[in-house]
């Protein structure tokens, strides 16, 4: 007989005996004795009621551990009351760690899953019917060029359209918006119902990158083609003039008469043939721009590359009366880039500028090299110059275009190129009169 038996058996040979002596008692005229007796038989009912309800007691623990997530409780006071509150207990105990390890699983899932929304390059963002922000991650905050968002109307500001975009855009519909600095944002939406309530999940991803890609691609195709049929038209041409300036200096025997008819023939030929060659000779500066080679990658101290490209300009920025100033902070910044080709980008950079210096009183060119949000370098050429027209702005990345009288109008679409190539962006901000800043934004 186990412990829980035996004390139960107890406990009623115990109270029995207390009543049958207080039966005894109150037969034999002893009634004052017995008002002594009744106390001690509530305390043994009570003890016993008591006794017997520990199962239930134990329940209700158990149950309310399990509602308010309290896995540390252990039960193992009564073992020693039997096989079965040994067993009992065991199992309490083993459900109690099963819930617990469920909910270490479950957080470190949820955590697991919080590490890779906060670290992926894509904006992730949900928020209800009223339009709370519920989750966002870094990416999107990048992405919207903001710091803090708690509902969608605060994005009324920085973007006007863009809340009403996020609130009617349907689940598993896609939409682009263009944000005020030039980025192309793909958006994305799904909708997901949470203990009843419907979440909205959206998804931002700049493809402003993709987008110059195709362009660049695009214009790359195009110069080949031009450069192949121009080439293929002019060639022949060059070859027969130079055949026409044989026949006419050797063959034609030429009259007093035609004196001078001849020899205006012959300044004609050679003005064609000057005019091809020069063409031959711009459509081969092309050639640069359709077959740029990939970058080699090392790592290069942005500061030691600043002053190399100062170093190669020092005398023609001398000789051309500019102020130049080149600082970098922190002074230890590298890039892992082609130095070669970021060398050549500034140099282009620099030199564009001071050929918009040419007629600026105390002219100025600055150029700065620093660390921007989210590991970026930012490396900027600043000119106190009169600016670029607003229309001019958009098509000066553009091959062929050209501001200058002497320009070929490659020199930054091919910058643009090698940029781009090194995953960054080249961009250009010029209020009018205001001089002209242009950013090179890499990431390493």
């Amino acid at each position: 007989m186990n412990r829980f038996s035996l004390n139960i058996l107890l406990r009623i040979v115990v109270l029995i005996a207390t009543i049958m002596a207080g039966c005894w008692l109150w037969w034999n005229g002893y009634q004052l004795v017995i008002l002594l007796i009744v106390p001690f038989i509530i305390v043994q009912v009570f003890g016993l009621y008591y006794y017997l309800n520990r199962v239930n007691r134990k329940l209700t623990l158990f149950l309310e551990a399990i509602r308010y997530e309290d896995f540390s409780i252990r039960f193992s006071a009564d073992n020693k009351l039997g096989k079965s509150f040994s067993a009992l207990n065991h199992q309490f105990n083993e459900v109690l760690e099963a819930f617990r390890q469920t909910r270490a699983e479950r957080e470190a899932n949820l955590k697991y899953i919080d590490t890779i929304i906060q670290h992926i390059s894509i904006g992730v963002l949900s928020f209800d019917s009223d339009g709370k922000i519920e989750l966002i991650n870094p990416a999107a905050f990048r992405l919207m060029g903001i710091y803090r968002l708690r509902y969608l109307d605060e994005l009324k500001h920085p973007h006007p359209d863009l809340a009403e975009t996020l609130l009617q855009l349907p689940a598993g519909s896609k939409a682009l918006y263009a944000t005020q600095n030039g980025q192309q944002l793909t958006i994305q939406a799904t909708t997901v119902r949470l203990q009843g309530r419907l979440v909205k999940l959206i998804s931002l991803q700049n493809i402003h990158a993709e987008l110059q890609q195709k362009e660049l691609e695009a214009w790359q195709n195009l110069t080949k083609i031009l450069r192949h049929e121009i080439m293929n038209s002019v060639t022949p041409i060059v070859s027969l003039i130079g055949t026409m300036r044989e026949i006419v200096e050797h063959d034609m025997g030429p009259t007093p008469e035609q004196t001078e008819a001849v020899e205006d023939l012959k300044e004609a030929l050679e003005t064609i043939e000057s005019r091809s060659k020069g063409i031959m000779n711009f459509v081969n500066a092309y050639r640069d721009y359709t077959t740029l080679p990939k970058p080699q990658f090392t790592n290069v101290n942005l500061k030691q590359l600043i002053n190399s490209v100062s170093n190669l300009l020092q005398s023609d920025i001398r000789a051309a009366g500019i102020t130049y100033t080149a600082h970098v902070s922190p002074d230890n910044i590298e890039i892992h880039a082609d130095e070669t080709q970021l060398q050549m980008v500034l140099i282009n950079l620099v030199k564009n500028a001071m050929d918009a210096l040419e007629h600026t009183e105390k002219p100025r060119i600055q150029v700065k090299g620093s660390m921007g949000n989210a590991q970026q370098i930012i490396i900027e050429v600043t000119d106190n110059g009169p600016g670029i027209e607003p229309e001019a702005q958009e098509r000066i990345f553009i091959p062929f275009f050209t501001t200058k009288k002497k320009g070929s109008g490659i020199g930054l679409s091919l910058s643009q190129q090698i940029i781009q190539m090194h995953g960054g962006q080249l961009k250009v901000a010029s209020p009018p009169e205001k001089g002209t800043t242009f950013y090179v934004l890499l990431t390493n």
